[in-house]
Formats: structure tokens, C-alpha cells, sequence
């Protein structure tokens, strides 16, 4: 395989849709890193009317994270503030549950959630328990741009063990034992792959005693390589787990899967035929569960990649659904702002009004398997049961690495300023310009263009009723975009 060449020129720190990351030794140093926590913590302090100094700290498994996340607990203590180390790996949403907890001006997560191994980055989370918006990122930039100075200071840091305070959380809201038997009752076990991230261990912790026999874990070891992928839940770095799957259904053992990104925010599952399900089934089944089963009240947000199967669900049930941009900080700004009752994104990230304000794997789990055990059915059951209701329902997404940032802002002015009337023997009904470009070609079918905000990237997503179809709609958005540098 061929290795990529590094930069030798850093690229200029900017924040993402949920904070800093880059190339480890290159973009990301510790003296960056050190600027960027210290601004970051003065800002956290600037926004809050402070009823304490704390701010709180975690870290992923990842090459360096425990020793980067200590260096931060320096930066922090140098601004005037308190650090409060976490005492081992953790998932990220632990930190968000931590800042609760203590009641803190917000925590700083060194991760790079599911990016590729050489990646490490910086997520910062308010005093509300959730990311921080891109008006705070705005103004955390503007403080490293001014130059400001600060120093840090070493010292013995505080550690506490959040990760336990937040499985401590979620499990008091659920009923463990309830879900086990019901899982028992119904014959079926649970592999769960963690992809060898700060999720491992945390189902069977939940679990306890109560999951002998139903809880195996997989990939569990600490490999800062992550099997050499990236510790992304996506179908084509499963094939460990899918196996599993597929085995015991063989050996007539109902079973299904469950993975977690590298720092345990983000889910998707394997039914228990061996079919990939990402939060575009995960969601419509959520929904489902929460206004049909619990009856819970609070209006549905996705984002504009999100599969319609989630809104015709919603709607069946007599529920608003809101569609945002791409990024949790959009749906985390509605749970803020109104009763919400369930929010997911296109790649795996899920949250709950009456939890966080924040994507979390491991409750988003915990849920599935409550609903699983209320109606009685397994989770393909139940998918296939939405969709005989309400049509079927295919998605793919492909990325497309581009030359340079130039051909990326000349390929989007293309797409604004001739936007195409079809797509292969299509006709475009309805163009939506939330985040990108949207073309609605038929119930159900739609094919959507979208920019990565600080890279030479294009995505390609695409729902439909089969998925010839998908394949088709996405040949021809291809082609689209491969005439449009003839």
C-alpha cells in the first residue's frame, strides 16, 4: 500500500463540527496543543458565571492521549483554573455526564473520535453537557490569534473516575435486570465490538452478573493501531464482528451486534441476520420505541442526510420533525432550546432529550435492547416490520477525495450555480440547500452533495426504495461530477 506523504507546511489550527484534530506530530503538537487548551479554558470561564473554577478532562486510547490529556491539566492550571484529570480511558459522553456532575465550566476531551490512527484532536464540551457551538470556536480562535500568553504549570492533578460515574448514570435509567431476562427469554446474545476503543468493557460493566452468557465482547485490547482502521462503525471494518453474527445464527443462536466508534459516541449495529445497520434503521426503530412503547413526549431532529424513513415514522406517530445541517451541535442546540425527544445524525451519532445533550453509544444501546424486549421481536425483526408499513428504504454514502481545496470551491459553485434538473432518468423535484446540495427525485430517493468544511472532500449520499437503485443514483451523480471538469 502506498503511504501518504506528510505536510511539510502545518496547516492553520481550525475547529471542526465538534472541536480540533489532525495529523499527530505534524499538525497536532503539544505546543499547538497547549495554546488551544489554554484558550479554550479561558473561554469555557468567560462564558459561565463561574460557581467553580473545575474543568474537566479526558482522554481516548489512543498513542499519546493519556500523556496529551496531562500536558492539558497543565495548560488549564496555568489560565487560573482547576483540572480534574479522568483516571483511565473513558468515552467521550462520560466527560459531558462529568461536566454535570461537578457542575463544571466544561470538559476537553483529547480524541480523535473515529479518525484514522495517526489522527489526534481536541473536543471541548460546555458547562451544559454537550459540544460547543461554532460561535464559541469562533472566539477560541481569535484568542490564539491574538497571541496571548500563558503558562503552564505543573503539579499534581486531580483524577477521578468519571467513567464509572457514567455508567453509574445511565444504568439508573434503565432496568437492567428486566432487559437481561427478557433478552434470556428470547434466546438471544449480544456480541459487542468496541473496536478496540474507550467503549470496551462498558456493556458487560453495565451488564454485571446479570450478562453471563448474553454480553461478548469483542476486540476489547487496547491497540492504538486499531487493527490498522479506523475505529469508524461502518460496515467494511466489521468483518470480525458481522462473522459472529452470521456464525451463531448458523448454529441456530439468535444473536445480534453492536459497535462503537474509537471514543464510544457514536453506534451502529448488526441485526440478526448479519445486515449492517447504521443509525438510518437504528433511529426510525428509537423513534418507534420512545412515542409508540414509553410514550415520551418531545419532537424528532435529524439532519438533512437522514434517512425519511425516520420522518414517516415520526410522523405516523403525530410528532414534529425538524431537519437540520450536518452536526450534532445543530441537534444538541434544539434539545437546549426545546423538549426533544430524539436526535441522530446520518453517521451514528444519537442523543436524547431526557438524557444529554449529547451523542452517547452506550445508552443509545441500552435503548435498543429495551425496545427489542418490549415488543419481543429482534432488531431485524422490528426493521422489517417498519418497513413493510412504510416502504423500504436503501442508503449509501461515498466519498470523494478531490485534488486540492480550489477544485473543492470550484466544484461547489458548480452545484449552486447549475444545479442539475436530473439525475440518469430522474427528474429532480425538489432541491434543499439545509447543508449542501439536496436533490429529491421520489418518495424516499434523493441524492445529496456535501463539502467536508477543512478538507479537499466530497460526500455522496444517497436513499432509495432498492438498492439497485442507490447504486444507479450514485453511478449517475458521479458521472455528474466527473463532466463537470471536462
Amino acid at each position: 500500500m502506498k503511504k501518504k506523504k506528510l505536510n511539510l507546511i502545518k496547516d492553520k489550527i481550525s475547529f471542526g463540527t465538534d472541536g480540533w484534530r489532525g495529523i499527530l506530530g505534524v499538525d497536532f503538537t503539544l505546543e499547538r496543543l497547549l495554546k488551544v487548551a489554554a484558550a479554550s479554558a479561558q473561554e469555557l470561564a468567560y462564558l459561565k458565571e463561574k460557581k467553580n473554577n473545575k474543568i474537566i478532562i479526558g482522554y481516548d486510547r489512543r498513542f499519546l492521549a493519556e500523556e496529551m490529556a496531562e500536558a492539558v491539566a497543565s495548560a488549564v492550571r496555568g489560565v487560573g483554573l482547576l483540572p480534574l484529570l479522568a483516571s483511565s480511558s473513558l468515552p467521550t459522553p462520560a466527560c459531558s455526564w462529568g461536566v454535570l456532575e461537578e457542575s463544571a465550566l466544561g470538559a476537553l476531551v483529547i480524541t480523535a473520535s473515529h479518525n484514522p490512527y495517526e489522527w489526534l484532536g481536541l473536543k471541548i464540551k460546555g458547562p451544559f453537557g454537550g459540544s460547543v457551538d461554532t460561535s464559541f470556536t469562533d472566539a477560541v480562535q481569535k484568542r490564539i490569534d491574538a497571541g496571548g500568553v500563558s503558562i503552564p504549570i505543573e503539579g499534581v492533578t486531580e483524577r477521578i473516575d468519571f467513567r464509572k460515574q457514567h455508567l453509574i448514570g445511565i444504568s439508573q435509567k434503565f432496568d437492567i435486570p428486566l432487559i437481561s431476562n427478557g433478552l434470556r427469554k428470547l434466546g438471544v446474545k449480544i456480541f459487542v465490538d468496541p473496536m478496540f476503543g474507550s467503549a470496551s468493557g462498558c456493556m458487560s460493566e453495565l451488564f454485571a452478573s446479570h450478562g453471563d452468557g448474553i454480553i461478548c465482547e469483542i476486540r476489547t485490547n487496547r491497540d492504538p493501531y486499531f487493527g490498522g482502521n479506523p475505529p469508524e462503525p461502518m460496515k467494511v471494518y466489521l468483518n470480525q464482528l458481522i462473522k459472529e453474527v452470521q456464525d451463531s445464527f448458523r448454529d441456530g443462536q439468535l444473536s445480534i451486534g453492536l459497535v462503537f466508534d474509537g471514543d464510544g459516541d457514536r453506534i451502529a449495529a448488526i441485526d440478526e441476520k448479519g445486515r449492517f445497520c447504521n443509525t438510518q434503521l437504528l433511529m426510525p426503530v428509537l423513534i418507534d420505541h420512545l412515542a409508540r412503547v414509553r410514550n415520551m413526549p418531545g419532537c424528532i431532529v435529524k439532519t438533512v442526510s437522514g434517512s425519511d424513513l425516520m420522518r414517516l415514522v415520526a410522523e405516523d406517530l403525530g410528532r414534529e420533525v425538524l431537519e437540520k445541517p450536518v452536526g450534532f451541535k445543530y441537534i444538541a442546540d434544539e434539545m437546549l432550546s426545546r423538549e426533544v425527544l430524539i436526535g441522530g445524525e446520518e453517521s451514528g451519532g444519537v442523543g436524547f432529550g431526557h438524557h444529554l445533550p449529547e451523542r452517547d453509544a452506550l445508552f443509545t444501546a441500552l435503548l435498543l435492547l429495551e425496545a427489542i424486549v418490549a415488543d419481543g421481536k429482534c432488531f431485524g425483526e422490528k426493521i422489517d416490520s417498519l418497513h413493510s408499513r412504510f416502504g423500504s428504504s436503501h442508503f449509501e454514502r461515498i466519498d470523494l477525495t478531490l485534488k486540492n481545496m480550489e477544485m473543492r470551491r470550484d466544484l461547489e459553485n458548480f452545484l449552486k450555480q447549475k444545479t442539475p434538473s436530473s439525475i440518469g432518468h430522474k427528474s429532480v423535484l425538489e432541491v434543499i440547500a439545509i447543508d449542501g446540495i439536496k436533490l429529491v427525485l421520489d418518495k424516499s430517493h434523493w441524492v445529496m452533495f456535501r463539502f467536508s468544511g477543512t478538507e479537499p472532500l466530497l460526500r455522496i449520499y444517497c436513499e432509495a426504495p432498492s438498492s439497485a437503485e442507490v447504486n444507479s443514483t450514485l453511478y449517475y451523480a458521479k458521472q455528474l461530477i466527473d463532466k463537470s471538469f471536462e
